[in-house]
């Protein structure tokens, strides 16, 4: 035994001594590419904006933008009218020389460059009516007609349209602490969105001859001015969405006298343009929290649907402190409404549908409404503003306080519980996003995964508290699986702009959602994830983070270092594969003289005396990691008496070695199995090298060798 014990040693020896002389002879340097350094190359250097701890600074300012609009809507001519007056407040320490306008409707005009780089070809067996769709002849022209633009005296006012952006030319610069007004009158042919596609637009109804309304990016918008970017002026390719500031909004709209309306904002005159008996029916639905009320009935929508009227009638709204303004209006609405007790304080959750999306909205919209709002609240803020509204508008479309979801029952009303899920996920999803952008309010043109990804993760919550057996289609680690292991030709890190990279889905929502998700159930614990997510989300309510202030404050107000974390999920296209490459067995023996030893059983080795253990079976188990992500070990151990229990080895275990690392593991029970991850916590990507002894491996070569047979 001791001459054996000698040989390990005299070997141990060697090989350190060469290792040594190797290094020694490399006199090549290297940079620190340790998997645990600092992210402090990649993230800005704090200031007094933006703090080192992810939190606004004592000189964080931002820019705010008031509009006051009135809106014609043509329901006989498809057509959108427009008279803005817009006063910019310049709260930034800067002299401003011009104004930066969106014109997002250019991405639809005649000359729009979208098409144009986008690439295109023709399948081998296309319906005509699809191929008109991608190809049209003639393409629609749906860009913003500017009629004039001057200022607040109505002289002309110098500008310079480039595409989706224009530039307002100021008379003289803008000086730190003062506002500008001016304003801009503008039209535009509203597109079908059902047959065209597109973010807003009308859905054509052949009976009766009606239309459905979704209006957004309806009007020239301001864009955002920061010490992160100045003008945020990307253009608008029709994929990655918006940079806005918040603003007050006074709007009024015109539309056909039998409409029913839904907008951002707050009613001013609910007396003029609703009726008696649905004014009495919504102080109802104020007072009820466990159901949808009906304010205007599907016999009395589908009523009203079957004439019109060419008298018209004003919607007017007030909205405070909103990033944005969308609306929705049709006279074939119905029109429920419940309330939500947010920490006592009530919130209406509203939806607006067709008679062709009934039963469906009436059995689940309005509910998924109410429950987005309490998840949202509970894991976030309480929801601030004072309703929330789903719109059957046949699309996922999100705005301050109204979205526009899919989902329609069959003719018959029957719907497939594929139909409603799907439509209660959307539903949730758009009606979160009043938190993720709205009021944390990221640059979704530059990072769409601080919207996307981190609305999908806490959407998750709020699908599992509507339904415990929630279908859960994006979010969980085994879900990501299939895209991180594709093709690595076609995967972008997370950090990328969204126009850029090729499965936008999974890039910006599901592998983003999966990232918190592993945060908060594996690594951090719900505890100190929940902590940290909710002081980032206050800290930055109303605000414009960046994804630094986001890194930081997770680690601020955790007291975990993260950044191993960023930069392999966020910075990188790397994957989870951890493995079992070997295990040696080992068990306490005594000899005569009743000292303890720790033999080696494969080999017969002896490896020193131990008279302090008291378990009988040891393993010396060495792990590898064929894949670039570090992450934690999670260890299922399982004992021959049918007994089991949970390790889980930290992420900092590869801090010295990333590619293989060996641990030591004693028991007076002897191990019948080891499994890494068995329910798939970490995305890991080939589950073929994760048991000992390697059952399913052995099982699978045989597999394949008798089919080679």
């Amino acid at each position: 035994m001791r001459k054996n014990s000698l040989l390990l040693l005299a070997i141990f020896i060697a090989s350190s001594t060469s290792l040594a002389q190797e290094n020694r002879r490399t006199k090549q340097g290297h940079t620190n590419q340790n998997k645990f350094k600092q992210l402090k190359d990649e993230l800005a250097t704090p200031n007094s904006q933006r703090t080192a701890s992810g939190a606004p600074g004592v000189n964080y300012t931002q820019q705010k933008v008031d509009y006051m609009m009135n809106i014609i809507l043509d329901d006989e001519n498809q057509t959108i009218t427009g008279k803005e007056t817009i006063v910019y407040h310049n709260n930034s320490k800067d002299k401003l020389a011009y104004l930066w306008v969106q014109l997002d409707q250019n991405m639809r005009s005649k000359d729009s460059k979208t098409p144009d780089i986008q690439p295109s070809k023709i399948p081998n067996r296309i319906p005509v009516k699809s191929f008109n769709r991608s190809f049209p002849k003639s393409p629609f022209d749906g860009g913003f007609n500017i009629t004039s633009v001057t200022n607040i005296d109505n002289t002309s006012l110098s500008h310079t349209i480039n595409q989706t952006m224009m530039r307002i030319n100021l008379p003289e610069p803008l000086a730190a602490g003062k506002t500008f007004s001016f304003k801009i009158n503008w039209w535009y042919n509203i597109n079908n969105h059902r047959e065209i596609g597109g973010r807003s637009g009308y859905e054509h109804f052949t009976e009766n001859d009606n239309n459905n309304y979704v209006i957004a990016q309806f009007f020239p918008r301001l864009c955002v001015y920061d010490n992160v970017e100045g003008w945020q002026n990307d253009q608008f390719w029709g994929r990655s969405e918006f940079a806005l500031e918040f603003g007050d909004y006074t709007v009024h709209i015109t539309t056909p006298k039998d409409h029913m309306l839904g907008a951002t904002g707050v009613l001013q005159n609910a007396r003029e343009v609703l009726s008696k008996k649905e004014l009495k029916r919504l102080a109802k639905a104020r007072k009820t929290f466990d159901h949808p009320v009906l304010i205007r009935t599907q016999e009395e929508a589908t009523k009203i649907e079957k004439s019109k009227t060419s008298a018209t009638k004003t919607w007017k709204f007030k909205a405070k402190n909103v990033r944005d303004f969308a609306f929705a209006t049709s006279r074939k609405f119905i029109w429920d409404a419940m309330a939500v007790d947010i920490n006592n304080k009530t919130v209406m959750a509203y939806s607006l549908y067709s008679k062709e999306a009934n039963p469906l909205y009436g059995d689940h919209s309005t509910r998924a409404v109410a429950q987005t709002l309490k998840t949202y609240s509970k894991y976030t803020f309480d929801y601030p503003y004072h309703k929330a509204i789903s719109v059957d508008g046949q699309m996922g479309m999100e705005y301050p306080q109204i979205c526009f979801n899919p989902g329609r029952p069959n003719a018959d009303g029957s719907y497939s519980d594929k139909t409603k899920y799907r439509m209660i996920k959307v539903t949730i999803h758009e009606v979160g996003h009043n938190f993720f952008p709205m009021i944390v309010n990221s640059d979704e043109r530059q990072w769409t995964w601080m919207d996307e990804g981190l609305n999908s993760y806490v959407e998750m919550l709020a699908e599992l508290a509507y339904d415990k057996n929630f279908p859960i289609t994006r979010g969980y680690p085994k879900n990501i699986v299939k895209y991180m292991s594709g093709d690595q030709s076609k995967i972008a890190p997370i950090m990328t702009k969204g126009d850029n990279v090729y499965s936008f889905g999974s890039n910006a929502y599901g592998k983003p959602a999966t990232a918190l998700w592993i945060l908060r159930e594996t690594i951090m614990g719900p505890e100190l994830f929940d902590h940290a997510f909710r002081t980032y989300s206050q800290r930055w309510m109303f605000k414009q983070p960046t994804p630094a202030d986001f890194f930081r404050t997770m680690e601020d107000a955790s007291g975990i270092d993260l950044d191993w974390f960023w930069r392999g999920w966020f910075y990188t296209t790397d994957v989870t594969d951890i493995g079992i490459k070997n295990v040696k067995k080992y068990h306490t023996k005594q000899n005569n003289n009743n000292i303890n030893f720790i033999e080696d059983t494969s080999k017969g080795l002896s490896f020193g005396p131990d008279k302090n253990t008291d378990s009988k079976f040891h393993y010396e188990i060495t792990y590898n990691k064929p894949g670039g992500l570090v992450m934690p070990i999670i260890v299922h151990f399982s004992y021959k008496d049918g007994t089991s229990e949970r390790k889980v080895y930290p992420a900092q275990i590869w801090r010295y070695n990333d590619k293989e690392v060996t641990k030591v593991f004693s028991s007076d029970k002897e191990l019948s199995k080891i499994s890494i991850d068995p329910y798939q916590e970490t995305a890991d990507v080939d589950l073929s090298n994760n048991n000992w002894p390697q059952e399913n491996k052995n099982k699978f070569e045989t597999f394949k060798n008798k089919l080679k047979g």
